[in-house]
């Protein structure tokens, strides 16, 4: 399954995933989207970033291509967590990739950060993902200013969840922004 590097260093450049992996890369289109929003509110460079269900990783790929240092890459599968890997060493991006459940990462970690984006699988409960945006902002994992998106499909809304402030929806994919 090729993954396309939408802009920054690496445009253009096709990342091939091997075909077993259980993965749903955001397409291109909803990409793109979600890449034009966030450089309105940041500056790559300077930004934190957590990519929780990373998947094939295509959304920290974009972020390093884009100038981000400091990439955490979070999957419990480990095939995924070893092709993520392997791609970052590959194209020297400064992603650090950890196994392990999203959900008890945010429940563990110390770290806060600019972004953290989290694509669960479509079929993830939603109560699990409720859980998620509660634990972020319980545990005070954004820094100022910062956002907590995730992507689902269209069927959900988090709009009634107090941190809730925009979503933005392209195709089956919603982007739902929280601060």
């Amino acid at each position: 399954m090729p993954i396309r590097i939408i802009s920054g260093t690496y445009k253009g450049r096709r990342i091939t995933a091997p075909k077993n992996l259980p993965i749903r890369p955001t397409t291109d289109r909803a990409k793109e989207a979600l890449f034009n929003i966030l450089n309105n509110y940041f500056y790559m460079a300077e930004l934190k970033v957590l990519d929780l269900f990373t998947g094939s990783g295509s959304i920290a790929y974009e972020f390093a291509s884009r100038g981000c240092s400091d990439i955490q890459a979070v999957d419990q599968n480990y095939p995924v967590i070893k092709f993520v890997k392997q791609t970052a060493e590959k194209f020297s991006f400064p992603i650090k990739t950890i196994k392990k459940d999203s959900l008890k990462f945010l429940e563990k970690t110390t770290d806060t950060y600019d972004i953290i984006f989290a694509d669960p699988p479509y079929n993830l409960d939603e109560t699990v993902q409720q859980k998620m945006i509660e634990t972020v902002f319980e545990r005070a994992l954004l820094r100022p200013e910062g956002y907590f998106i995730l992507e689902h499909k269209e069927q959900l809304r988090f709009d009634q969840n107090s941190h809730f402030d925009f979503s933005k929806k392209y195709g089956m994919t919603v982007f739902s922004f929280f601060k």
